[in-house]
């Protein structure tokens, strides 16, 4: 059994474990459907959803591998890809990107088509922040003309959930929306029910979420999956100190040369690439896949063998 040791009441939403079981299982699909339906601000009314393969694989031997956290459908035939992101990654975007070209191109059907396609949604609940300028924590996206500012296509939508910048309080929460993110960002700090969120959905919730309820095999899932998710985090704020350090010391090196504000510029640069480097060498000695490795840290695979 892992010995990490668990004394909080509920699950830590972050973890993969926790993630696959409140939003990714059948039984739970309730919950995923009213965060849906919180996220999207009422502007339609999902019902019922079916969940999807979440593993699709190329059409070719040497394609990558695509594997979503959360993927559905709803009635109407809109396909849904639920991310959990822990921490930062350099291509994370690309990488969204990527992965809504899976749910465009599984919905041709075989002999004649005419190209309509439903409506596909990329859903990323991050831990960290991809705007660090804006304080807003929502950020949806669409493809828009530049020029007119008009949405040229309004079937594909990228939403971003920035975590860390949601920081209200129990007694500030208004809507639906603003207690489901409540619930994800608090939930294993919780040791009861929040008064302010009393909706039948959130019952269901900490049903689900309570540790005590787990069988012993889930129970040893839950622990791992927190023993990996300490571990990243754990991984990630060595390599940021370690890139921060370096990264300081070349800008002031290059500043003495080339001017203090570009060789700042410069050492920041090379510090998020030793903070690269030292996440996949601790990812590699947790024997972690060489390609996710690369997905989670922008390198080339050749150069994580290296490594």
């Amino acid at each position: 059994m892992c010995s990490e040791g668990i004394v909080e009441r509920y699950v830590n939403f972050y973890t993969d474990f926790a993630f696959k079981k409140l939003f990714g299982t059948e039984i739970n699909k309730e919950l995923l459907i009213s965060f849906l339906n919180a996220l999207l601000h009422g502007r339609e009314k999902i019902e019922d959803i079916t969940y999807l393969n979440a593993e699709h694989l190329g059409t070719q031997e040497y394609d990558r591998r695509a594997v979503f956290d959360v993927y559905c459908k709803n009635e109407k035939g809109e396909h849904f890809i639920v991310e959990m992101q822990k921490g930062e990654q350099q291509f994370f975007k690309d990488r969204s990107i990527y992965y809504s070209t899976f749910a465009i191109r599984e919905q041709a059907p075989r002999g004649d088509w005419n190209y309509e396609l439903k409506g596909i949604y990329t859903i990323g609940i991050l831990n960290f922040s991809i705007y660090p300028d804006n304080t807003d924590f929502y950020h949806e996206v669409k493809l828009a003309d530049l020029a007119t500012k008009e949405v040229f296509y309004d079937k594909l939508t990228f939403i971003y959930l920035e975590m860390p910048k949601f920081t209200k309080e129990e007694d500030k929460l208004e809507t639906l929306f603003d207690k489901w993110l409540y619930a994800i960002r608090n939930l294993s700090t919780l040791m009861k029910r929040p008064e302010a969120l009393q909706e039948k959905v959130f019952t269901r919730l900490f049903e689900a979420a309570e540790i005590a309820k787990f069988d012993r095999k889930e129970r040893y899932e839950y622990e791992e999956s927190l023993k990996n998710y300490r571990d990243w985090i754990s991984v990630i704020e060595t390599a940021e100190n370690k890139g921060a350090a370096k990264g300081h010391a070349k800008g002031l090196e290059e500043g003495h040369a080339k001017g203090l504000e570009e060789g700042i510029a410069k050492g920041k640069e090379i510090g998020e690439k030793e903070k690269a480097i030292t996440i996949a060498r601790q990812l590699k000695g947790m024997n972690i896949d060489i390609e996710v490795i690369s997905r989670s840290t922008g390198l080339d695979m050749e150069e994580i063998k290296r490594i």
